[in-house]
């Protein structure tokens, strides 16, 4: 993809403003300094990091692992649904995250352990009577301190399921709720509602109570409309590629706005049949597919490079009814060898599949620089456990997707010697992501991922 180059640049940071919202514009032509510009000066596609995990295991590891290695690799029913992101994939396996087995005297508590260690690397006493929540702080949030001095947000947690139990309980349930954590003992919170995402991203709201919120949103005209006169006199200043970028741009925002208000129309109503939370979306295939365009909208207009998504909470006990199944997440993966329990197990894990699916796609099909989102993305995609049955947390499910701004080479599939902690992948993305560090719960030293 060529890039003009003008003479006059509009500012990295440019926002169009009203009513109290703003929206960061996405990185456009216009934006690359002049040639005359020093090197060092031009504006160059910043580099995102997300890390989007699913709970509870998966059904039977041969359903995810490749059986061949390098990179004429197959893939099994669970990776399907990424046949079109092959070139962009490295399956990773042989990674371990240790810090799950559980010590003498406490209780197992597979799941919250899980959760906590997949970014940290560190051991919870989850269990233990009167043991205070301490875990350590996660690979994200070592990232988001570094890249938070660039953008509006250090980073953005999202999830399917509410955090309302976050902190509630130190028996297992706030470790369950998060994969974030700004340091030992601050767990950071899951955001599952759109609308509190969208006005997070684009505009503040008079107050925190969601009541209140949905009314004023019902009277409240569209963000963009009042910034009608902002998006024109904008339109008539860049040129014919920038126009068609924040055209584009425009329309998702909005379409995004216009979902989120028909949820919250649709929650107002009386749904016996739909237990779902007022403002969000009664499927959830619209629920992730609307965090997961939101998100994307957070990386376009650079307001963070980090993000971490929980598709649900360890443990997790969603019944996925719009798939066909009744039975809670969590009990179908204690499946003791039940071959229709395994397969309702592993739709579900397919579904997650297609719906991250969903999310590199949008993420591909928005230009960004000399490429796409996509192309300037690292994305480790996997849980905190391999076999869900027996709660093993060896040989975990992990995907890195993305081309890294060059610095990711896909389409293989690499097998690290048995034991290699989960924490030396994280250490070795800091490294590419510009962040050297020495430790990382119980790394032992960075992987080879064989780069370009």
């Amino acid at each position: 993809m060529s890039m003009m180059i003008f003479k006059k640049a509009i500012p990295r940071r440019a926002f169009l403003r009203g009513a109290g919202a703003t929206l960061a514009l996405p990185l456009l032509e216009g934006m690359i300094p002049a040639f005359a510009s020093a090197p060092d000066t031009v504006t160059k596609p910043a580099t995102r990091l997300s890390f989007v995990y699913f709970p509870n295991g998966v059904a039977l590891m041969e359903n995810w692992l490749p059986k061949a290695e390098g990179a004429a690799f197959e893939l099994p029913p669970i990776l399907e649904p990424l046949a079109a992101f092959k070139d962009q994939m490295l399956v990773l396996s042989g990674l371990d995250n240790n810090a799950v087995w559980s010590l003498q005297g406490e209780s197992s508590a597979p799941h919250p352990r899980a959760s906590t260690a997949f970014l940290t690397g560190i051991h919870i006493r989850s269990g233990i009577a009167g043991e205070k929540t301490r875990a350590g702080v996660s690979a994200d949030q070592i990232v988001a301190r570094e890249f938070g001095k660039h953008t509006q947000l250090a980073s953005l947690e999202l999830g399917m399921e509410s955090s309302g139990v976050l902190g509630a309980c130190d028996g297992g349930c706030s470790y369950g709720s998060t994969i974030s954590w700004r340091d030992a003992t601050t767990p950071l919170p899951m955001e599952n509602h759109p609308r509190a995402v969208f006005e997070r991203l684009f505009g503040d709201s008079d107050t925190t109570d969601r009541a209140e919120r949905l009314a004023e949103t019902q009277m409240r005209r569209s963000i963009l409309d009042v910034m009608t006169q902002d998006v024109a006199r904008l339109l008539r200043g860049i040129g014919p590629g920038d126009r068609d970028k924040v055209s584009q741009y425009l329309e998702a925002v909005r379409d995004v706005e216009r979902r989120i208000q028909m949820a919250e129309e649709q929650s107002s109503r009386e749904l016996p049949t739909v237990q779902r939370p007022a403002g969000i979306p009664a499927t959830i295939e619209e629920h992730l597919k609307l965090l997961f365009d939101l998100q994307v909208l957070a990386f376009q207009c650079d307001l963070t490079r980090v993000i971490s998504f929980m598709v649900g909470h360890e443990s997790s006990t969603i019944a996925y009814l719009e798939l066909g199944i009744a039975d809670p997440h969590h009990p179908l993966t204690h499946h003791q060898g039940n071959p229709e329990s395994i397969a309702k197990a592993l739709k579900i894990n397919i579904f997650h599949s297609r719906m991250f699916a969903y999310l590199l796609e949008k993420l591909r099909s928005t230009s960004d620089g000399d490429g796409s989102l996509l192309d300037h993305s690292m994305i480790v995609y996997g849980g905190g456990l391999s076999d869900g049955n027996l709660h093993l947390p060896t040989d975990l499910p992990i995907l890195l997707m993305g081309g890294g701004s060059g610095q990711l080479k896909g389409s293989r599939h690499l097998t690290y010697p048995k034991g290699t902690p989960l924490m030396n992948l994280y250490l070795t993305l800091a490294d590419k992501l510009g962040i050297p560090l020495e430790k990382l719960g119980d790394s032992t030293g960075k992987i080879n991922l064989l780069s370009v």
